[in-house]
């Protein structure tokens, strides 16, 4: 979640209701999303995953265990 601009916050404030979302920004909220999107990020960047070459149903589960440890090794 992006943090918006203040003269949104306000508008949304006055609107009440009907302002949307909420005008507050949580941090600590915002930093565990933003590790789990990166914990999921990271396998799905690895070209086996991504492209999906490999469609047979017991191919690609094993790519999933297999991505974790070229990952790592890649380090």
């Amino acid at each position: 979640m992006i943090p918006q601009p203040a003269d949104q916050a306000v508008n949304r404030k006055r609107l009440g209701q009907l302002g949307g979302r909420p005008p507050a920004f949580d941090r600590d909220a915002h930093r565990q999303r933003s590790t789990v999107d990166r914990r999921f990020n990271k396998p799905k960047q690895w070209r086996g995953l991504a492209t999906r070459y490999d469609k047979a149903a017991s191919i690609y589960p094993a790519g999933l265990h297999l991505a974790p440890i070229f990952i790592r090794s890649a380090r």
